[in-house]
């Protein structure tokens, strides 16, 4: 197995993943090169874990690989025996790398390169997504054991990013699609919807789950062995969402229970993916730079009350190049919090927030109210692991945040008792050296190569 390596930190009883954002910032505080990072809290992962293994016992999590593909979040997922939702070869070889095996991917992309279908049934990959008849017909070409699920259309109106205007059958075209899958000797197991990326109405579950009961009606009548469901994705992964991810799951289990109840045999899944990933990661900024600006109206009428009305211009070494890019791919609104707190009588001036590149779309703050600050003082972004890091660019020569990854000991060995369940992750079995400092002699079994251990 050929995986890339990663360091972590172990979070000592009483410390947290705050705590170590405190610990990097006084380390580069100490140094000129106060570059960018982040601190991602992969206990905070396996929480969410926990998290929708009560709140939906019967759907099987696919994580969508597209939402933070870091090595460090794929090898704690594997390791919980999450599935993985791909929509690339370059995805599935990346999770397949970490010796997950192909029953546990799903290549859920209703468009697909000739070359990339190819690739995915020469390394068993078989169940895929489609939802037009081209689709169908390259998948009979390149194909030789396909396990299909059709995508339906969804209502998602009320969500961040809308997907069913580029991807989704029409109930009206499903029937017809099926017919020309059966004409094929394709087999289509199973149907599968997105209600969008940051949805917004619950309604919107219940409604897609309905309708993919009418669509495994018309599978039945043409004699397909229908017995997958994919819920999809659109769950919240912060506190400060619009919608509390139990206000989804409260729509969802009744609606699977009326139109799948368990006794049916359909297997459920869901391609989750923000849900996982953003609240483990904060990242840190620095200010770069700082400009003053008067507002002339106001300054000759104040000026005799020594008041002066003025706004401030941030400058930051990170941007919409960047992490900040969920700003223009994910619709994202990014407010920061301040590292020191402020005095209860310090003044608060508008403000905006620029990131490095010479580019005036590198904004990431229109406007908020903070405190007149300094060259060198920093500023933290909570929420930060979803559509972020994977779609980061080095634009204008600015390099990406570097990640500094923690698990509190409880959470790591909650890991591996998962782990040692029996979960089936085919992968090779190796040791992580703890150091002696730990106060621990055994090694920890990982299904991964090695990762450098460290202890905070």
């Amino acid at each position: 197995m050929n995986t890339a390596e990663f360091d972590f930190s172990f979070l000592e009883e009483g410390f947290s993943a705050k705590d170590i954002v405190e610990q990097k910032i006084n380390e580069s505080s100490m140094t000129d090169d106060r570059d960018a990072f982040y601190v991602c809290d992969l206990g905070d992962v396996l929480k969410k874990h926990l998290r929708w293994a009560r709140a939906l016992p019967r759907v099987s999590p696919f994580y969508a690989v597209k939402c933070n593909d870091s090595q460090a979040v794929l090898m704690t997922l594997a390791s919980l025996g999450t599935g993985f939702d791909c929509a690339s070869k370059t995805e599935i070889q990346l999770v397949q790398s970490l010796g997950v095996d192909p029953s546990r991917i799903i290549y859920a992309n209703p468009c697909k390169q000739v070359s990339q279908i190819k690739y995915a049934s020469t390394h068993g990959v078989q169940m895929m997504t489609f939802d037009s008849e081209m689709e169908l017909m390259k998948v009979a070409r390149c194909h030789n054991n396909a396990k299909l699920v059709l995508r339906i259309a969804t209502d998602d109106s009320k969500a961040v990013c809308r997907l069913s205007i580029k991807f989704g059958a029409q109930l009206k075209a499903c029937r017809g699609l099926l017919e020309k899958a059966k004409e094929l000797g394709l087999d289509v197991i199973g149907v599968s919807f997105h209600v969008g990326s940051g949805c917004t109405d619950s309604a919107a579950f219940k409604q897609a789950i309905a309708d993919a009961r009418c669509v495994f009606d018309m599978g039945l009548v043409l004699g397909f062995c229908m017995n997958l469901l994919d819920i999809g994705g659109g769950f919240p992964g912060s506190e400060d969402a619009d919608i509390k991810f139990e206000e989804i799951t409260a729509v969802i289990n009744p609606a699977l229970d009326k139109y799948f109840p368990v006794d049916s045999g359909v297997r459920i899944i869901a391609e989750p993916g923000r849900f996982y990933v953003a609240s483990a990661y904060t990242l840190v900024v620095n200010i770069i730079a700082k400009k003053v600006l008067i507002d002339d109206d106001s300054a000759s009428d104040e000026e005799d009350e020594g008041v002066i009305d003025r706004s401030l211009m941030y400058y930051v070494n990170d941007g919409v190049y960047g992490s900040f890019n969920c700003i223009l791919y994910d619709h994202a609104h990014c407010l920061p919090t301040l590292h020191k707190k402020p005095k209860p009588d310090e003044a608060m001036y508008r403000c905006s927030i620029w990131g490095p590149t010479c580019d005036g779309l590198d904004r990431i703050v229109e406007q908020c109210n903070l405190p007149d600050m300094h060259v060198g003082d920093w500023l933290l972004f909570e929420n930060m692991g979803a559509y972020t890091v994977a779609a980061s660019s080095t634009f204008n020569g600015f390099q990406k945040p570097d990640i500094h990854y923690v698990i509190s000991r409880p959470a790591w060995q909650h890991v591996q008792q998962i782990y040692a369940q029996g979960l089936p992750v085919p992968a090779e079995s190796c040791t992580l050296d703890v150091p002696a400092c730990c106060g621990r002699e055994k090694n920890l079994e990982i299904p991964s190569k090695s990762p450098q251990a460290h202890v905070v």
